[in-house]
This record gives C-alpha cells, structure tokens and sequence, in this order.
C-alpha cells in the first residue's frame, strides 16, 4: 500500500490498541503504544530511500528483505527498544506486542497488491502478489480518515475501528471474487492463454489486463465480466546476439526483467549510430502508452553508452534521463 494508506492504519491500529486493558488504563503505554504503531506502520519501506541511488536498485529491492520474515521480527524489536528509552513507565511487552502487529499488518496487507513482497525471506525469494488491491485504495483509505475523524470527536475506537475492520475484510473477499470472475472472462476471451494477469485500479469493477498465449501477448481492461482487447501483439523471443546478451547484463535491463513477467522488446538503429535495446512491461497500458521501460544505447564495440528503467510517460523524458545516464 502506499505511505498514506499505511499511516492511517498505524493511527488505526493505535485506537484499536484501546482494546487491550493494560494499554487503555495507562496514559503513559498508549502513548507508547500509538508512537510504535505509526512508526511500525511505516518502518518496513524504509528502503525506498534506494530510489536515490537509482532505479534499478530499487526494483530489485524494494518490498524485499525488509519485508522478510527478519525484518517483521527484528522491527518491532528496534522500535521498542528506541520509545522505551523515551516512554518511562510504558508496558514494554504489551508496547512490542502492538507494534509487531503494526510491522505484521504492513507486510501482510503489501501482499495483496500486484506489486507484493518476498514476505517468505530467507526461505524463498518468490515474490507474493495476490493482485486484489491497487497500491492506493480509496475505499480502504477512506474508511480509515472517517474512523479516525470519528474518534477525533468522542467515538469509541475500538468500536468504530473494529466495525471498520470487519467491513475492510468484507471487501477483500469481494475484490477476490471480483478478480476471479475477471480471470474467468479473459480465459474465456482469449482460450488459449498461458498466462493471465489481472491487475486492480483504484475503480473497484475496472481491472489491467494482460496474458500470453503460446503465439501472442493480450494487453486490455475488463470491467467486470467484459473484457477489451486493446492489443495483440505476437510473440517473438528476443534475438540470441552478442549485443542483447550485453544489454540485458546492463544493471538496469537485468532489474527489469527480474521484475516484469511480461514483457516485449524493439531493437532499432539511432540516428547517432547506436544501437538501441528496448524492453517494455506490457501490464500498465496508459493512454495508449507502456510507460515501464528499460532501455540500454549501445555502441558499435558493444559498449553500453547508458541505460534506464522506470516510469516514463513521455519520449521525450525518457531521452532526456538517457542523456544525464550518459553524462554521469
């Protein structure tokens, strides 16, 4: 979920706290207990800092080992020890109980994106997506500002935020069933797929679509059991040269493919005399566009000139970040 959504939670989960005796009678421990929820809810992306050191790095890491089994121990762990040395006085063991919950809530409610996590760390690298809830959803985002607001004005939290929770487990179960019926019309749309993915937005009937079949790859958008193909594109594995065996050893051409299961490829000639190599992530079609790419400019001795990967909605962007790559 993004940073928002997971803020709220943390707040959320601080009220819902009220429900545990020893935290509700001890002005001092809930204290304690709301500053590791807020912090706890948020610790686990910590390493989106790696976005300053470039893209790549950050695909292939973010929502990985901080996110692991480890990381969901050690965590609430770190943050204990740090707001007991602050909160005097505080329950420590009921202060890590709530913020493990906290640390535990953020990685489990991640998984459930299409981006997921390797929640499973150190026992396997898989990631986990389940592709049911968009990255930001308004429902969930919105039912936790009106349960904080309602507290703000005398209600009791752990009513309202237990009421809010029961509803949001409700919803799963619908976006579930909703994401199910997708898939059952996009097999039934394209028959011969190999791989489907359905990917939600932030409009609960409208899903990102996108699947390969053993010739083509099918790029579209279902709203509920309709489903429109906007592209068909066949299927052409990527030449076996010298030049894209040195491409996709390019940082940011290897990120890309570790993270896209989908993907097509161009390979063109530049006016300046390179040689470029293009992969596109064929599951975020937007207005006509695949904003996620990789690309990497070669030159004639098979030097990579410069590369990137990310989002790019325009051409012109794209050129001008290829342009700072080869300049630095």
């Amino acid at each position: 979920m993004d940073s928002g959504t997971h803020l709220v939670m943390g707040v959320a989960l601080g009220g819902l706290a009220l429900v545990d005796p020893v935290v509700a009678q001890n002005s001092i421990t809930f204290g304690a207990v709301m500053a590791g929820t807020i912090i706890g809810s948020q610790a686990p992306d910590v390493d989106t800092v790696l976005k300053l050191r470039n893209n790549a790095v950050y695909i292939r890491h973010h929502r990985g080992i901080t996110h692991s089994i480890p990381a969901v121990i050690l965590w609430p762990l770190a943050i204990t020890g740090f707001i007991s040395l602050i909160a005097d006085g505080a329950n420590i063991f009921h202060l890590w109980l709530w913020t493990f919950l906290a640390v535990f809530l953020h990685v489990f409610v991640d998984i459930f994106n299409a981006y997921g996590t390797q929640a499973l760390r150190p026992f396997s690298k898989k990631w986990v997506a389940l592709g049911v809830i968009n990255t930001f959803d308004p429902i969930i985002f919105g039912l936790h500002c009106i349960g904080i607001l309602l507290w703000s004005f005398g209600a009791n939290p752990v009513l309202i935020f237990g009421i809010m929770y029961a509803i949001i487990v409700i919803y799963y179960i619908l976006r579930f069933a909703v994401q199910a019926a997708v898939k059952n019309a996009v097999s039934n749309t394209i028959q011969d797929e190999d791989c489907v993915i359905v990917a939600p937005t932030m409009r609960f009937f409208y899903w990102r679509v996108a699947a390969k079949s053993k010739t083509h790859y099918y790029v579209g958008r279902a709203y509920g059991r309709t489903v429109n193909i906007h592209d068909k594109i066949e299927i052409r594995p990527i030449p076996k040269t010298p030049l894209v065996d040195k491409a996709l050893s390019d940082t940011n051409l290897a990120a890309f493919v570790s993270f896209s299961p989908l993907y097509n490829w161009e390979i063109s000639e530049l006016p300046s005399g390179l040689t470029e190599v293009r992969l596109i992530d064929l599951r975020y079609r937007s207005n006509d566009r695949y904003p996620f790419v990789a690309v990497a400019h070669l030159d004639e001795d098979l030097n990579i000139v410069t590369s990137y990967t990310g989002w790019i909605f325009s051409e012109d962007k794209l050129q001008r970040k290829l342009q700072i790559g080869s300049s630095q």
